[in-house]
């Protein structure tokens, strides 16, 4: 992948998209790794306390897991087309010629927000397409829909 668009720089996402997925892991690991820790010691069994390692192993790596995922995040504006580079295992390089883009959304749920971030969702005629850049800057998102867009006008995609 890496001999694909040497001429132009790649941009990663923000800080902030590694820290909310984090967050949510611990949101959703932590309550269980208490109980399962807390409750037998209080109920006078501490041996039994020891299952909670499992959960805690698995947030330790989904910790780093999510951290190697985070770094995978990059695009790259080309001049016909636009690069979205992520995975580790599994490493998928997308590309969305701006000629076939149909449709660009710019999105920000609640906890994006609370992060300052959005998401870029690109949608063009063909049914499997998943173009998605999370973790952007809201007026960076806004300037790529923008840019996006004339440029999708330009090469007449029916934008």
């Amino acid at each position: 992948m890496d001999e694909v668009g040497e001429e132009a720089a790649w941009h990663g996402v923000r800080p902030g998209l590694l820290t909310m997925r984090r967050l949510v892991l611990a949101l959703w690991l932590g309550p269980l790794v208490l109980a399962a820790a807390v409750i037998p010691a209080v109920l006078g069994a501490p041996v039994w306390s020891l299952p909670a390692l499992a959960p805690l192993l698995l947030g330790a790596w989904g910790w780093r897991a999510l951290g190697r995922n985070f770094r995978s995040w990059r695009y790259q504006e080309r001049d016909d087309d636009l690069l979205i580079s992520r995975g580790v295992l599994w490493r998928q390089l997308t590309v969305v010629p701006y000629g076939r883009m149909q449709l660009v959304e710019v999105t920000s749920g609640p906890l994006d927000r609370k992060f300052d971030l959005a998401r870029l969702q690109l949608h063009t005629a063909a049914a499997a397409s998943d173009a998605t850049i999370p973790g952007l800057e809201p007026a960076e998102a806004e300037r790529l829909r923008d840019r996006l867009t004339a440029l999708g006008e330009a090469r007449s995609a029916g934008l």
